[in-house]
C-alpha cells in the first residue's frame, strides 16, 4: 500500500509569481499590476460516426487559447495598442510570459509564455470617488504557446 500524500508546503502561493509583455517591437515590461490571471488552453473535438457502434468516437482537430486576468488600472500599454488599432487599423500582438515560483516549495518553477496575444479591449478611462482603488478586468486570445520551465514531479507521484 502507497501512503504518499502531498506536503502542504508544495501548494504555490498565489502571489508567488511573476508575469511580463513583451511587444512586437521588443520592448519587454513587467506586467507588476496583474494580481489575477489565468490562460486556458481549449482542444476541439469532433464526433466521428463509427460504423458497428452505437456511439460516436472523439477526436481532436486543432485548439484555441484565450487569457484574462485582473489589474489595477495603472498603465497605459494596453490603451496604446487600442489607440494604435482605432486609429491605423493595426491592433499589435504581443507575448505574456508568466512564471510561478514558490520558494517553500520543492517542484521548482514554471514558465508559460502566451505567443501572438491580441487583446480584445478593454475600458478606456475609468473614476469610482467611492473606491479605495482602481482595477479593470483584461482578456484575449493567443496563438501558440511554450512551456520552457516544468514543475518537477513531487515525491510518491512516481
Amino acid at each position: 500500500m502507497d501512503n504518499s500524500i502531498m506536503n502542504a508546503m508544495d501548494a504555490i502561493a498565489g502571489s508567488q509569481a511573476s508575469a511580463y509583455i513583451t511587444l512586437a517591437d521588443g520592448n519587454r515590461y513587467k506586467f507588476m499590476q496583474l494580481y489575477s490571471f489565468e490562460s486556458n488552453m481549449e482542444i476541439n473535438l469532433v464526433e466521428v460516426p463509427i460504423l458497428g457502434k452505437t456511439g460516436k468516437g472523439n477526436k481532436p482537430s486543432g485548439w484555441t487559447g484565450e487569457w484574462k486576468g485582473t489589474a489595477h488600472y495603472n498603465q497605459s500599454i494596453l490603451r496604446q495598442m487600442w489607440l494604435e488599432y482605432k486609429n491605423t487599423g493595426r491592433l499589435p500582438s504581443f507575448d505574456i510570459q508568466i512564471t510561478n515560483e514558490d520558494p517553500t516549495s520543492a517542484i521548482g518553477r514554471q514558465t508559460i509564455v502566451l505567443k501572438g496575444c491580441l487583446s480584445k479591449g478593454g475600458i478606456l478611462a475609468k473614476f469610482d470617488a467611492d473606491s479605495e482603488t482602481l482595477d479593470e478586468d483584461i482578456e484575449g486570445t493567443f496563438d501558440d504557446w511554450e512551456m520552457p520551465e516544468s514543475f518537477t514531479m513531487l515525491t510518491g507521484m512516481q
